[in-house]
């Protein structure tokens, strides 16, 4: 009767769950930054989405201006537009403020792993753009 494992089915299992985590913890990352950028897409068409519809609200009272500022209230960013504002926060998958040029301009980051995408907000069109000089990855967030 046999009591024990012996050395070499020891070994060979070690080996094995050596293996499967050298393919499972790269496709991990991939999947996270996926998850980023499905978020970062959804997020930037809520945001454009609201302003266009804050727009319509302001046209229908007779200003045809677009909002001036999308983080108004505190730490929330796009509070002026979306029911619920963003949380400011630097990690990875969420958004920042990274400053105001002026009232006509903000300028907003989103963050997909290391990669800092930056966006920035013109109040005299009601864009908001990813700035030209970006990570590759960030041209996936407005393909």
């Amino acid at each position: 009767m046999r009591n024990a494992f012996t050395m070499i089915e020891l070994v060979f299992v070690i080996i094995v769950i050596g293996i499967l985590s050298a393919i499972v913890i790269p496709k991990f990352t991939a999947t996270r930054e996926d998850a980023q950028i499905s978020k970062g897409r959804a997020d930037i068409s809520s945001i454009r989405s609201a302003i266009i519809t804050e727009r319509q609200s302001r046209l229908i009272t007779g200003d045809s201006s677009f909002i001036t500022g999308l983080k108004i209230n505190g730490t929330k960013l796009f509070d002026g537009v979306l029911t619920y504002g963003i949380t400011d926060n630097a990690s990875a998958g969420h958004w920042t403020s990274i400053g105001t040029d002026s009232v006509a301009s903000a300028h907003y980051r989103y963050k997909i792993g290391n990669s800092n995408c930056d966006f920035t907000y013109t109040s005299s069109d009601g864009t908001l753009v990813l700035d030209v000089a970006q990570a590759s990855i960030c041209s996936k967030l407005v393909e």
